[in-house]
């Protein structure tokens, strides 16, 4: 009933993410968002048909505005080794400082509850994840064309164990890690791969 909309259904879905974020997925009921949106059930239901599609669009939602702008950053990955170490200084930097410091990652988060087994949320984390996945691996082969990668390094080995550091990253500083101890964790991570010799730097950058 698009004539009976007074509301934009893009508002209400920028007031759900920090709600999921904050609160969690399961947690976050019908009530929370009404109250959080100012609309009633039946605007909500109208234009989203369910708690869950209003939901899969704030995940949607939170992937492009809080994710996609630190992977896109590493596309290319230019400088290689430095340029992966800038990703994880970005990534560190999101979860340690500002209005959202501490918060974690929501993707993260709806992935190791009972909502990562959804297919809808699957899809959309499995796609998020491929985006990622080949952002360090496009990283990783300039790495290894500016001679500093060891020439022993498994490149898929390697990308999956970076995905799995940003996963760290993302539940260590929830946990309140501290951000010395977080860089250093991709330091040496970084240094193990890097070639003898070369002078790339390892260390994420950050406020």
């Amino acid at each position: 009933m698009p004539g009976s909309k007074h509301f934009d259904p893009e508002d209400a879905i920028d007031a759900v993410v920090p709600l999921l974020w904050r609160r969690g997925w399961a947690e976050t009921g019908i009530q929370d968002i009404v109250d959080a949106t100012g609309l009633s059930r039946s605007s909500l239901y109208a234009t989203f048909g369910s708690k869950h599609q209003l939901s899969l669009a704030a995940l949607r939602r939170y992937l492009r505005d809080y994710v996609d702008p630190v992977v896109t950053a590493l596309d290319g990955g230019g400088d290689g080794l430095p340029s992966i170490a800038a990703f994880f200084g970005r990534l560190i930097k999101a979860r340690c400082w500002g209005a959202r410091a501490r918060w974690g990652c929501l993707a993260t988060a709806v992935q190791l509850s009972a909502q990562g087994e959804d297919p809808d949320v699957a899809e959309i984390l499995a796609a998020q994840r491929k985006h990622t996945a080949k952002a360090l691996r496009d990283a990783l082969g300039r790495a290894g064309e500016l001679g500093q990668l060891r020439t022993d390094v498994d490149t898929e080995a390697t990308v999956e164990y970076l995905l799995l550091l940003t996963q760290g990253i993302n539940v260590r500083s929830r946990d309140g890690a501290d951000v010395k101890s977080l860089r250093q964790a991709v330091a040496a991570a970084l240094s193990a791969i890097r070639a003898p010799g070369s002078d790339a730097d390892t260390w994420p950058q950050g406020k």
